[in-house]
């Protein structure tokens, strides 16, 4: 009976045939060859039917071998890398079974350097014809020059050579590559995949005019800002767009590709950073772990719960009391998510006797307290919220951790020296946190960075906002500046720092040079679709003009990694927090946290001269 089943399954055995069929020609006209080179002309009939035999045998030889290296039943995609390696060990292997035939016979077929010069010829031929199959079908897949815009790419390096295979294998693409920079010196007339590299930064201009690209693709995963900022002008300047790829932070879970490529943002013109991982430590303590992240809702939570999730700990448990945010993180991972599931988890860090609940039922064994308010002029406003969630929050989560392995509290550079509501209530946890470490068997510790890029009420946001209605973008002091990260960056030292940390410290991360506000407002300005005035206001209340990651007496100390500095904190007993009241005007609330950070001093000194 007819089937289609039948017609795929006859048509891809006559497939396989056709690589067999290749190799015995090969192997013809390479014995042949060699008959030829040995005796010239004079070809009798008696060296014609030896030959004859000796193809027969050859072509016999070859079948069987690579029948047993499944060479010829579509194990190996045809002239695949994979597939020229075994051609070459079936083909070896042939010519030595022919040369002792050959040898063992009384009478010699053909002479004894026939198998020898006939099996070169024929592994030259085998693998020409298969070079050929793969270069046409490499171009039949490029994009077609009467659609896609041609492009040049800056970068020469993996990131160039990855997107560059992509675009190049996308018969589809809206992308032609046409031309190469990189301003390494020893790529100079390179050619990648058939693409030419055709000069360095300073020949941008004449590069994108002589090939007529009207695009020009940053293809450096982790570059330095001030490289980013000077091709993007030379690019802008010489009338064409310029797009960029993600930073290697950006791109965990897969290679750069074209769809990755996207428009510039301000996360790009003020800098990328290589961040070095241990891949083993982190999956040490993650994998095959149940995993608790509070305010897993908010920028950095969400982005903790998508990298840890790449980690496969056993239960990954998401806490906030948003629940639309937990639904977006939750969609985030997983596009069928729903709100019933368990790792979904519902909750306010103030109701102490619900979170002593979660944490006996689930038992989780690595908890990341990413919950926090966050926005210091609100909190300058509102001091006894901070109190209530900053504070109070994490020490019912700290009272909770009876049987976590493992506690990282994330904290900020406003903690060291701290002069507003915020910092001062994050500081408090910090010490909280030290002082839990020295009574429970876990690892307690916390980790301080600065601003983040892109997290809710950043000034990242706040600039995108007031851009977006037209302006002006407000920057309180044309003096005032700040350490950034990326989100990515940021969480991505954050998993690293909790695999090093030891009890009671505060892991600093490197933040690289500060940056002006001013600048951020400018470049932002510029990436507007129209002109936008940046306006000064005046610092708030609790604002500092420069940041600091360390605050007085603290040591900048890097036993283990090159970008995380451990500093040791003094221990705050939970009880002095309890009596710390809320109630009374803004004004006493703060004099009360400023009061309770202040005591510090003294313990400092005890605490230093103890340790």
């Amino acid at each position: 009976m007819f089937s289609w089943d039948d017609v795929r399954a006859r048509t891809m055995r006559h497939r396989r045939l056709i690589p067999l069929l290749v190799d015995s020609v090969a192997w013809a006209a390479g014995l042949f060859a060699a008959v030829l080179t040995r005796f010239g002309g004079d070809l009798s009939s008696k060296r014609l039917a030896g030959t004859a035999a000796a193809v027969l045998l050859a072509v016999v030889l070859q079948a069987a071998i690579g029948h047993t290296r499944h060479l010829y039943r579509g194990r190996y995609r045809y002239a695949s890398f994979d597939e020229i390696r075994a051609v070459a060990v079936t083909t070896g292997a042939t010519a030595v079974g022919l040369l002792v035939v050959d040898v063992l016979l009384s009478r010699h077929p053909v002479p004894a350097s026939a198998p020898v010069v006939g099996g070169a010829v024929a592994l030259v031929g085998m693998l020409a014809v298969r070079y050929a199959h793969r270069s046409l079908r490499h171009r039949s897949r490029r994009p077609d020059v009467r659609t896609a815009a041609p492009v040049v790419l800056f970068g020469a390096g993996e990131a160039g050579a990855l997107l560059l295979r992509s675009m190049l294998h996308d018969p589809g693409g809206r992308y032609l590559p046409v031309g190469l920079i990189d301003d390494d010196p020893h790529k100079r007339r390179l050619h990648v995949l058939g693409v030419p590299v055709r000069g360095s930064r300073h020949d941008i201009g004449p590069v994108l005019a002589a090939t007529g690209a009207s695009v020009l693709v940053f293809a450096v995963a982790n570059a330095e800002a001030e490289l980013v900022r000077d091709i993007r002008d030379r690019t802008l300047a010489a009338g064409a767009t310029f797009k960029v790829v993600p930073s290697v932070s950006e791109l965990m879970d897969h290679p750069v590709a074209v769809e990755d490529i996207r428009d510039v943002q301000v996360t790009d013109l003020l800098g990328r950073h290589q961040i070095e991982t241990d891949l083993d430590a982190i999956a040490g303590y993650l994998t095959g772990k149940r995993i608790l992240v509070t305010g897993a809702g908010g920028s950095i939570g969400s982005e903790l719960c998508r990298q840890i999730h790449h980690f496969r700990p056993a239960e990954l448990m998401m806490l906030d009391r948003d629940e639309s945010a937990l639904q977006a993180v939750q969609l985030s991972m997983d596009a069928h998510g729903r709100l019933d599931d368990p790792a979904v988890i519902l909750a306010d860090l103030r109701d102490a006797e619900q979170i002593r609940a979660i944490f006996r039922t689930r038992r989780p064994q690595v908890v990341f307290h990413a919950a926090a308010l966050k926005h210091l002029a609100l909190l300058q406003r509102y001091p006894a919220e901070a109190v209530k969630t900053n504070v109070l929050g994490t020490r019912n989560v700290l009272d909770a951790t009876e049987h976590v392995e493992r506690f990282v509290n994330i904290s900020t550079d406003k903690a060291a020296d701290p002069t507003s509501v915020l910092g001062y209530s994050k500081r408090i946890t910090e010490r909280l946190t030290a002082w839990t470490a020295r009574h429970r068997e876990g690892s307690f510790l916390s980790v301080r960075f600065g601003n983040v890029l892109g997290s809710r009420g950043s000034v990242f946001t706040t600039f995108s906002a007031q851009i977006a209605d037209g302006g002006p973008v407000t920057v309180t002091h044309p003096e005032v500046s700040r350490y950034f990260m990326t989100i990515q960056e940021a969480v991505h030292l954050v998993i690293q720092a909790a695999a090093i940390g030891g009890g009671g410290e505060a892991l600093v991360l490197e933040m690289g040079e500060p940056v002006k506000i001013a600048e951020v407002a400018r470049q932002m300005a510029q990436l507007a679709p129209a002109p936008v005035d940046i306006r000064y206001t005046g610092l708030r209340p609790g604002e500092k003009l420069t940041e600091t990651l360390f605050g007085a007496g603290e040591v900048d100390r890097r036993p283990f990694h090159p970008l995380i500095s451990h500093v040791e904190v003094p221990p705050l007993d939970a009880a002095q927090v309890a009596r710390l009241q809320v109630d009374g005007e803004p004004g006493e609330v703060i004099a009360r946290l400023a009061g309770l950070c202040a005591a510090e001093s003294a313990a400092d000194r005890l605490y230093r001269a103890a340790s």
